[in-house]
């Protein structure tokens, strides 16, 4: 084990970034690791949690490494220890499944310890006082993570009492301002950095919703349900049947692309017309509705009846619908009801 090693929890974004290059001013070999997971941001997203993480590693001169945490990650997302935040988010749980995996890697490399962006007091239920202990006592790594940008606001750790660390050149930032970073960015040349994001689709209310529901009807779901989720409009038609209808040509191409291989399609041919996907076990009631949602959002929808391409996949036949009605989309879309800002549009 080197004392003069470290392993870093690596975002790409702004916090991340400036605690590895804190501790590699003071002659700490930093290596970094970025964790993805099944929740994390549309690559669209222009915010720190779409950032490409190796930009800043190739200008400053440390390593990147990507981890995938997987199934370990959906397993907390659905039985978290230490429960949810305001939506789906295990936020503690999360930390500390990193921390779990980024002490193997510090342990395979032979590195002392473990570094990490957090602020105290930056986030609500994972960067509280007592929630950072919690996270280092469970993770099994107590004293041994340090933060450099309030590092002079929490106990000093391990590295600092021993001198390996110069807790000196550490920071006492606080809270959720960006100013501290964001002068420190200045002193290190970092300019191209993202704005402040969550990143977590875990956070947002409506996509929160859709992934309750999903899990209260198949509790081990497909890793193409969970990616279909941040899709389209979604309905539910049964217990194992439910309708997702393409808002876009980009969404479009995305349902097809993930779902077509085991769902059944629609479209409008003679119209410009969404992708709609039926997963699960449809019922010819299913594909009728189906087909009549297909209608209600294609550019036909001022017709009193349309014709809607359906393909199951052994065979292709038309089906004739009128557009269905608000009554219809009312009954069966999945939609958090109480929700005044729709993170995911309707």
């Amino acid at each position: 084990m080197s004392a003069s090693r470290a392993i870093a929890l690596y975002s790409g974004g702004l916090d991340s970034t400036l605690a590895v290059l804190t501790v590699m001013k003071q002659g700490i070999e930093v290596k970094a690791v970025t964790f993805l997971n099944h929740f994390g941001c549309d690559i669209s997203d222009k915010s720190s949690c779409s950032k490409d993480p190796f930009s800043a590693a190739e200008k400053f001169g440390f390593e990147v490494k990507l981890c995938h945490l997987s199934d370990k990650f959906i397993e907390i997302v659905k039985n978290p220890k230490f429960g949810h935040g305001k939506n789906m988010n295990p936020c503690m749980d999360c930390r500390i499944l990193m921390l779990k995996e980024a002490r193997e890697f510090m342990d395979m490399t032979g590195a002392g310890f473990l570094i990490t962006g957090e602020v105290l007091g930056q986030r609500p239920m994972s960067q509280r006082r007592d929630a950072l202990d919690i996270i280092d006592r469970e993770a099994g790594l107590k004293g041994l993570i340090l933060r450099p940008l309030s590092a002079k606001l929490l106990r000093p750790t391990i590295m600092e009492e021993k001198g390996i660390v110069n807790r000196d050149l550490l920071y006492d930032f606080g809270g959720r301002s960006r100013k501290p970073q964001m002068a420190l960015a200045q002193e290190f040349g970092l300019t191209d950095y993202p704005a402040p994001a969550g990143g977590c689709l875990l956070t947002e209310p409506n996509y929160s919703y859709r992934l309750r529901e999903l899990l209260d009807h198949d509790p081990d779901p497909s890793l193409e349900d969970l990616s279909l989720l941040r899709l389209g409009r979604h309905f539910r038609m049964s217990g194992n049947c439910k309708i997702i209808v393409g808002r876009n040509r980009n969404e479009n191409e995305s349902l097809l692309a993930l779902g077509a291989e085991k769902s059944v399609s629609l479209r409008v041919e003679e119209y410009a017309s969404p992708i709609v996907l039926v997963r699960g076990n449809p019922t010819e009631e299913s594909l009728s509705v189906a087909a009549s949602l297909c209608a209600r959002y294609s550019d036909a929808r001022h017709l009193n009846a349309i014709d809607v391409k359906v393909d199951d996949r052994s065979r292709v036949f038309t089906l004739r619908v009128a557009p269905a009605g608000e009554n219809l989309i009312e009954q069966y879309k999945i939609e958090k009801k109480d929700s005044k800002k729709k993170l995911i549009r309707a």
